[in-house]
């Protein structure tokens, strides 16, 4: 996420009034003084259901077009008004329809400080009645993706999906180079001189929008931090942010970008579709990617699928955490509390996630996993996905995103600093002091 829109974003869910405005057929008629719809009720199946989703562009976009033309065939008087939006702008977008009191009926959400600000601002549906684990559609989800939307012991969110981040290598580029998967950071430093005399940019790496730096970080603060103090961390009330491990996580960053990406200090001027690009035409030999993207990097001229090989960002020798933690969370949909149409978007959501369409979207071109029981398998999906889903469900803690999991200001702190570190514009030691600063500012 982007420094300044945190900040601004999460002022607007938690004090602007909830006199939702119509845009896009979504919560138009609601007010702050309704009463909350019941979202176990019979659904009304007329009118129009508008929804804010994260699949725009290929190869994602005709996933949600499918589906709600074949709900719109199902159900005549029903019109699916879709919002597409991409991993970034979606940001922006959700932060203007907030602004504007115009959310959807169905909306998009990370999980953490994210998700809580839309809980608290009263924008999310309580939707324990009908997807809490003890429920008939809830038992279709595995627990802990549930688990990771609820707030007070209410469930508000549908997962969608199930996300980690993991290497992406070009197995020819390291059979040419002669090298192993690295089993160490140390050992991943040392194959990306052998990598770059090989003649392959050794890891992609674009850091324009910021966020791209945090997800390496928060791997590496998992690695270097022990659980019970990373943890404590992220809330500026218990955070103290002076275990030695996070400056010598940062340290390891410095090396890693300066040592094995091309781009060094100016990949902050570099897109992440970009990094992404130069991974899957066989530029570069790795690129530290998501589960959701490991469909999107193979193919016709793409990395052909038996090039491509992941593996978990190798731990540091002597790290102080949890050498077993990925970083990953689940990702999924709020239903706007004040749309006259819950019902409606709850029964619309329950046919997103029913068998069928959740191994649809599991399966190549989309390979998002999804969350439901099942879903996931190595026939439905490609061995890399099913393989990152595997490990994700295994892995005895999840890290979460860096920039959700945390307060804004916090979280701006880091993005910052991220991009400091790069440019060589901040030690590690004035990052973690400027973090430092932002927690306790923000208690």
């Amino acid at each position: 996420m982007r420094p300044r829109a945190l900040t601004t974003f999460a002022a607007l869910v938690g004090t602007s009034v909830l006199t939702l405005t119509s845009c896009a057929g979504g919560g138009g008629g609601g007010t702050a003084d309704a009463p909350a719809a019941d979202v176990a009720a019979a659904p009304e199946f007329s009118g129009t259901l508008s929804i804010l989703t994260k699949f725009a562009g290929d190869p994602l976009e005709p996933y949600f077009k499918d589906l709600a033309a074949e709900y719109e065939k199902a159900h005549p008087q029903v019109k699916v008004e879709l919002i597409q939006e991409t991993d970034q702008s979606i940001k922006d977008k959700t932060k203007t329809l907030t602004a504007s009191d115009a959310l959807p009926d169905i909306f998009f959400t990370w999980t953490g400080n994210w998700a809580e600000n839309f809980v608290r601002g009263g924008r999310a549906a309580d939707l324990s009645k009908v997807i809490g684990p003890d429920t008939e559609w809830g038992k279709t989800f595995s627990k802990a993706s549930l688990s990771a939307f609820a707030f007070g012991g209410k469930y508000y969110g549908i997962p969608l999906y199930n996300n980690g981040k993991f290497m992406g290598y070009n197995k020819k580029a390291f059979d040419k180079a002669g090298i192993k998967v690295p089993t160490s950071f140390e050992e991943l430093l040392g194959s990306c001189r052998t990598l770059r005399e090989a003649g392959y940019e050794p890891i992609a790496f674009g850091n324009k929008d910021g966020w791209p730096a945090l997800h390496y970080m928060q791997q590496l603060f998992a690695y270097s931090v022990p659980s019970d103090v990373f943890r404590a961390d992220f809330n500026p009330e218990t955070a103290k942010l002076d275990h030695p491990g996070y400056v010598s996580a940062l340290k390891q960053f410095k090396t890693l970008v300066d040592s094995c990406t091309d781009t060094g200090k100016g990949t902050n001027g570099v897109l992440y579709t970009s990094a992404q690009e130069a991974f899957a035409n066989g530029k570069a030999a790795m690129y530290y990617q998501e589960i959701l993207e490991f469909d999107s990097v193979t193919g016709e001229k793409k990395l052909p699928v038996d090039d491509f090989g992941i593996f978990p960002l190798p731990v540091p020798q002597g790290a102080a955490g949890n050498p077993k933690t990925i970083e990953g969370a689940p990702e999924g949909y709020f239903v706007n509390a004040k749309s006259p149409r819950v019902a409606l978007a709850v029964d619309f959501m329950k046919f997103v996630t029913s068998a069928k369409n959740a191994k649809t979207l599991s399966s190549p071109p989309y390979g998002q996993p999804s969350t439901v029981i099942g879903a996931v398998t190595s026939e439905t999906s490609s061995k890399a996905v099913f393989e990152g889903i595997e490990a994700v469900n295994q892995a005895p803690e999840l890290a979460s995103w860096l920039d959700m999991v945390t307060v804004p200001e916090v979280s701006d702190a880091w993005l910052a600093g991220g991009e400091a570190l790069i440019s060589g514009g901040m030690t590690p030691e004035k990052v973690l002091e400027s973090v430092r600063q932002a927690s306790n500012s923000a208690k």
